[in-house]
């Protein structure tokens, strides 16, 4: 009877993408779990990197705990590194990190990244740009956590002022400070196209809606 209770979402599966380090502030790990919290309460399910540690251990454990599907995909060799202990729900060993990004767009109906590092940045700069050449038409969302991301679209913004990015481009991107913002943006989110972009015929790529 609770589950029915729980409103629901469009969204069947987020792809989170987020650190593997907890961070040195207790509001990134508070956001995790709230992040977590969230899409239970939306009866979302979850797709992420596949560790236990860090803030993905944290958002993994919050949806698992919610009683909602989890999804780790994780390439063999980092699974001593990032797999501490029990594993999270569903995991599915891939061979590189390639085919992890590939099978997380897959199977997420959006993305959110939390505060990470390199590889957050180098996975959610990867879906926006396929955003951006029309390969998906999946919402991409930061969960801008105490600022964490300002400097990140201050760059973007002066990209777009410098003729990088198209202001249309830069509407793929949405931020919020908490989940419950970030969550409901996205479901509002309708996809723009660049008119050269909307021209381009994708095949084989494997991740269009």
């Amino acid at each position: 009877m609770e589950a029915e209770k729980r409103s629901s979402s469009r969204f069947m599966r987020i792809c989170v993408f987020c650190g593997s380090s907890s961070g040195k502030k207790t509001t990134y790990q508070e956001a995790a779990i709230e992040l977590g919290k969230e899409l239970v309460e939306k009866r979302i399910d979850l797709v992420y990197g596949g560790g236990n540690v860090g803030l993905m251990g944290l958002v993994s454990q919050a949806v698992h705990d919610g009683g909602r599907h989890v999804i780790g995909v994780i390439p063999r060799c980092l699974i001593s590194r990032e797999i501490t202990g029990e594993t999270i729900g569903e995991v599915r060993a891939v061979s590189d990190m390639h085919q992890r990004k590939a099978e997380m767009a897959r199977q997420a109906d959006a993305f959110i990244a939390l505060p990470g590092g390199y590889g957050t940045l180098e996975e959610l700069l990867e879906v926006i740009t396929w955003a951006q050449l029309g390969i998906h038409q999946k919402p991409v969302g930061l969960l801008n956590v105490d600022g964490y991301y300002n400097s990140l679209l201050s760059f973007i913004d002066k990209a777009v002022d410098e003729g990088f990015i198209s202001p249309t481009a830069r509407g793929i991107i949405v931020s919020a400070p908490t989940a419950k913002q970030l969550v409901t943006q996205l479901e509002e989110y309708v996809p723009q196209y660049d008119e050269i972009v909307s021209k381009l015929i994708w095949e084989e790529v494997g991740i269009e809606d």
